[in-house]
């Protein structure tokens, strides 16, 4: 599908590939998830399944965050405090280490959880609220949470996979 434009794209993309994610997610064996195997999302950094699993957990929440915050009228620092938009590398560093004494396990159910609020954040705007209007600069709350939640695991599976095709046992 294209880039969503409603609410019901947005949903159908969030759910869509997350299904798929979490199904590549849960058959690895949980021996190989700390493996700094991946390329990270700073320069010349690696990172395991469970640090890129940090990472959706860390922008989900972020999302959720950004949202309260802007619903109780409080200053929202984009993307996080103590975080600029060209440091984003740091900020997943951040995000590996926010999560990295959970286990594999309590990772995928802490990101299921973030998933779930997040469908049920954009379930209680109006496509209006979501589409419509400016939220952050000139992007739509819809645009804001595609561009944290549906892009990035559809770019985690990929990764995921790409990954698994190097290991011949889990394929």
């Amino acid at each position: 599908m294209a880039i969503p434009k409603n609410k019901e794209e947005l949903i159908f993309e969030i759910k869509n590939n997350y299904s798929k994610l979490k199904k590549d997610l849960e058959t690895i064996p949980t021996e190989l998830t700390k493996e700094k195997e991946l390329d990270g999302h700073a320069k010349e950094t690696k990172m395991s399944i469970s640090d890129l699993v940090a990472y959706l957990i860390g922008w989900g929440e972020l999302v959720l965050k950004w949202n309260h915050k802007k619903e109780n009228g409080e200053k929202v620092d984009f993307p996080e405090t103590g975080y600029k938009w060209n440091e984003l590398g740091k900020l997943a560093q951040k995000f590996y280490s926010d999560y990295e004494n959970l286990d594999y396990s309590d990772l995928l159910n802490k990101l299921d959880q973030t998933v779930d609020k997040i469908l049920k954040l954009i379930e209680s705007n109006t496509n209006k609220e979501l589409y419509e209007n400016a939220w952050y600069d000139k992007w739509t709350k819809g645009k804001m949470i595609q561009f944290n939640t549906s892009s990035p695991y559809k770019n985690a599976r990929s990764r995921v996979r790409k990954w698994k095709k190097t290991l011949k046992t889990i394929n």
